[in-house]
């Protein structure tokens, strides 16, 4: 090891020890704080569109959502699976490996910014085509594609940095760059779109320019600090061992939830045939469904780490009821949460538009969805679980055949020879989710928690 790396564990969260629940939440909360600011930045957009552009660019918008997950949620496979390993390094004090597996992280992040970049401005078009995106809509959506994919580096630097902290434990620092981050983005929203008269172009640099500064800041501290975890630029390079390890653990994750990305495309033409109106109504719903899904995303990610750095410290069994103790949290949350949406749905919706066929078709389908992202809390956090434990292949799987095969097929049938209605197409979505929570749950059980309880 280098004189420059130093061991200093000051910022570094152990979670191999202490009350299980207590760790679990200390870490989770910051981490949950953290997400909601990031999903900020596109609720932000299309609450803006949606009150001072009008309908067509909200479904543009909207139209976009499924494109930019597919790039962003295959990186973030990547991501998992340098936290897993610097997780089980740092649970198995491993460090010289610790700082390998950061260095061969950064150096990885930087190719694949300029791959996703190129990728997402020269097909960005294509995309649109295939979703059957209307004419009156595809303008706009192509244009805030484009100034996207010009900035994705940003998110993606941002994601991969506090990835690496989040494997060590520290939740906390992330969290204060995204406040920050977030509070511009919509300042700038305003002044684009307001001052300058921008329209869809407008939110879309104002993203992107608070993307950029959120990386600089994370990679300013992964720099600067003095913990196990620095990077050292003239030290960056790929550790072929490392990356495999990375690869074997994130590539089925990314390959997973780019290829369920990809399909969402369909579903998004399916929702695209009914016109703008619905798009629109979708386009809300979808934003009022990432923040109910958010206990449960930043869950996982806990669990993750906890089962990471446990399954490196050698103690399965406190991994196991981690996951368990994990899955019940997430439960409880939800449910209090898609409550309170059911509730106030009509208010809810209409935060992000004043047109009233827009309010009731993102009415619509929360009430035809919600209590249903119940099973999507035993979904996350098991594939969490099992990702943390090495094992991506298992939730890759499951979640393909559920929330592709199994739901394209119904999505075929359904608008075909029985009810071609935004109900029932928004209904392909609880479909998948069930199935995946049943097979996980065997899958889990049978494969993973008896033989480590033993």
């Amino acid at each position: 090891m280098t004189g420059s790396k130093v061991q200093d564990r000051s910022t570094s969260v152990d979670m191999t020890k202490g009350p299980i629940v207590r760790e679990i939440l200390m870490f989770a909360i910051p981490l949950m704080l953290g997400n909601a600011f990031q999903m900020l930045y596109n609720t932000v957009d299309s609450i803006v569109v949606g009150k001072f552009v009008g309908t067509e660019a909200l479904a543009a918008i909207g139209s976009t959502t499924m494109v930019t997950n597919m790039a962003v949620f295959f990186f973030n496979g990547f991501s998992i699976g340098a936290s897993v390993v610097i997780g089980r390094l740092f649970g198995a004090r491993k460090i010289e490996r610790l700082h390998d597996a950061v260095e061969t992280t950064i150096f990885a992040t930087l190719v694949l910014c300029l791959l996703f970049t190129l990728a997402g401005t020269f097909g960005e078009e294509s995309l649109l085509r295939l979703m059957s995106t209307p004419a009156d809509v595809f303008d706009e959506a192509s244009e805030y594609l484009r100034i996207y994919f010009l900035g994705v580096s940003g998110l993606l630097i941002y994601n991969m940095g506090s990835g690496i902290l989040r494997a060590v434990g520290d939740s906390t620092r992330p969290l204060y760059f995204l406040i920050i981050t977030s509070l511009l983005n919509i300042v700038l929203d305003l002044t684009f779109v307001l001052a300058f008269h921008q329209g869809i172009a407008g939110v879309a640099w104002a993203t992107i320019i608070s993307q950029f500064i959120s990386a600089v800041l994370t990679m300013l501290l992964l720099t600067r600090t003095h913990d196990i975890y620095r990077v050292i630029w003239k030290d960056l390079k790929l550790d072929p061992e490392i990356f495999r390890e990375i690869l074997v653990i994130g590539l089925p994750a990314g390959i997973q939830s780019a290829i369920t990305s990809f399909s969402n495309i369909f579903v998004q033409g399916y929702i695209n045939y009914f016109g703008a109106v619905v798009m629109a109504g979708w386009a809300t719903y979808n934003k009022i469904n990432l923040f109910v899904m958010l206990p449960m995303q930043t869950m996982a990610m806990a669990a993750t780490t906890f089962v990471s750095q446990n399954v490196g410290a050698r103690n399965p069994q406190r991994a196991n009821q981690g996951t368990l103790r994990s899955i019940l949290i997430t439960l409880l949350i939800t449910g209090s949460v898609i409550t309170t949406v059911e509730i106030f749905a009509a208010p809810v919706v209409h935060f992000f538009t004043d047109d009233p066929a827009v309010v009731d078709s993102g009415v619509l389908f929360l009430h035809v969805n919600m209590y249903f992202l119940m099973f999507n809390c035993v979904n996350h956090v098991l594939a969490g679980s099992l990702r943390g434990r090495g094992d991506s292949t298992g939730p890759m799987a499951i979640m393909l055949l559920s929330f592709v095969a199994l739901r394209q097929t119904y999505l075929f049938f359904m608008t075909r020879f029985f009810w071609n209605t935004p109900a029932a197409v928004g209904f392909g979505y609880p479909v998948g989710w069930m199935a995946c929570a049943a097979i996980e749950v065997i899958y889990f059980f049978v494969r993973w928690y008896r033989r480590e309880q033993t």
